[in-house]
Order: C-alpha cells, then sequence, then structure tokens
C-alpha cells in the first residue's frame, strides 16, 4: 500500500513554513487506518500528500511500490478514491448522477457509460443503502444520507484505496458510528484498504485497526487500537488530561476528559 519515508511538506509563498516533517510510515493493506492528533497537526494535509493534491518536498511515497509520480492520472484514480473535507454538491445533481461520476477512470470511449459502469453504480447504491432515493437531489437529503452517497460515488470508483478526510465531521454522534460502521463493513466485504482522518478518540478506538498520531507535523506514535485507547497514550497525544474507562461487557474502551 502506501509507504513514506522521511516525507516533509512547505507551504507555499515566500516564507515557507514547514507542516509535515519527516514522515515515515507504512499504511497496511487491507485496514481501517486512522490519522489523529491536534487541529493543525498535519493530519488533512498528509492525506491530500497521499491523493497526489499536494507535491512533498523531500522524502518518497510510493503505493504498491511505484512512486507516487510515476503512476499515470487514470491508473491512479482506479487505484486510489478521495474524499474531501466538505465536498461541494451541485444543486441540481441527483444521487444517481453523483455516483455515477465515481466511473470516471473507467468509462470507455468518448466517455460512453457502458452496461459494466451501470452495473457498478447500481452495486454501489445497493452496498450503501442509497436505491430507494437514487432520482433525489444530493442537495435534499440529510447529512447522514449525503455521506452514504459520497462513499457510494467513491465504490462505484472501484479503488482498493480510500481515503477519507473527516467524513463525519458534521454529523451527529449517532450516524458517526453509523457511517463508520458502513465503512468498516465496507472494508471487510470488498476487501478495501482505508485510511480516514478522524477526530472523535472513541470511534478512533472502536473502528481503526491501525493508527498514526501526529503532533505539530510529524509522527508522535503508531500502534492499534487496543495500545491506543489507553490514559498514558491519550495523554501523551493529545497533551491534555484524558483517562479512559473500560466497559468491560462489550469490551470497549471510553474517553472522558478529567
Amino acid at each position: 500500500m502506501f509507504d513514506l519515508k522521511d516525507v516533509t511538506f512547505q507551504s507555499d509563498g515566500k516564507n515557507p513554513k514547514t507542516l509535515l516533517d519527516t514522515i515515515t510510515v507504512d499504511f497496511p493493506t487491507g485496514a481501517f487506518s486512522a490519522i489523529v492528533g491536534h487541529n493543525g497537526s498535519g493530519k488533512s494535509t498528509l492525506l491530500k500528500l497521499l491523493a497526489r493534491k499536494n507535491k512533498l518536498a523531500s522524502g518518497t511515497i510510493t503505493l504498491d511500490g511505484l512512486a507516487l509520480d510515476e503512476h499515470g492520472t487514470r491508473d491512479f484514480a482506479r487505484k486510489v478514491a478521495y474524499l474531501p473535507q466538505n465536498p461541494v454538491v451541485p444543486p441540481h445533481l441527483s444521487v444517481r448522477e453523483l455516483v455515477a461520476f465515481g466511473r470516471y477512470p473507467w468509462r470507455g470511449a468518448f466517455g460512453r457509460y457502458r452496461d459494466e459502469d451501470h452495473a457498478k453504480i447500481d452495486q454501489a447504491m445497493a452496498l450503501t443503502h442509497v436505491t430507494d432515493f437514487a432520482n433525489r437531489l444530493v442537495a435534499s437529503l440529510s447529512g447522514g444520507e449525503r455521506q452514504r452517497v459520497w462513499l457510494a460515488m467513491l465504490l462505484a470508483q472501484d479503488a482498493p484505496v480510500l481515503l477519507l478526510d473527516e467524513p463525519t465531521s458534521a454529523l451527529d454522534v449517532g450516524h458517526q458510528r453509523d457511517i463508520l460502521q458502513l465503512v468498516a463493513n465496507l472494508k471487510d466485504q470488498n476487501n478495501l484498504s482505508v485510511i480516514a482522518v478522524l477526530h472523535d478518540i472513541d470511534m478512533v478506538g472502536r473502528f481503526a485497526d491501525h493508527i498514526i498520531a501526529l503532533r505539530a507535523g510529524q509522527t508522535c506514535w503508531q500502534g492499534n487500537a487496543r495500545a491506543f485507547m489507553q490514559g498514558e497514550t491519550l495523554r501523551d497525544i493529545f497533551q491534555t488530561d484524558i483517562d479512559v474507562i473500560h466497559l468491560a461487557k462489550h469490551d470497549r474502551f471510553v474517553s472522558y476528559v478529567a
């Protein structure tokens, strides 16, 4: 999957600022990886590097052993699907029309949709449970429904890697859980690798297999969910007085600020 070695990223301008500094991390194939940390720690910047929306200043990023810039545009889009924060929806676009955009790397000559494309669109909508409102305008949907439509678009893209930038940031806690459970289920059902920027500590502990924590543009911790959901670990990552409670009945940890 993605391998990063000594990756550095700087802002543009006369006085560039280093936003990521010598990041070295391997994202495991087939895992739900979460990127966590303070606001401004470089989480979204790192995800944009993986999505080729930012260009690194130094270091190397490879995907399947090949440098990112050596992948052709269409080849890369067939491997990696990216959902940014707060994507803008054209006001007159239906659910099916939006999901169909995911087929752009696969469409035939002159951008025509083939039977295979329509089948992938139908499958993606079924997997995300949005078929019933396929003809509704995306702009008319609730936040949770809209997030499922975006996920359907990514699934229609048929890429084995999903990059999600704060996919639950505008949702209430119930819809956060539902969306992340859906992502986790889709990962298992379709053999996907997921890398998501997430803020909610408990959701990270519940759904992520692999976690990387950033502080001031540098990696400050990596590990699995069980090691992450420990008071000492959380206090070190977030530099605040956090502790956890173990819910033995569900074998789950819940964080709280002391």
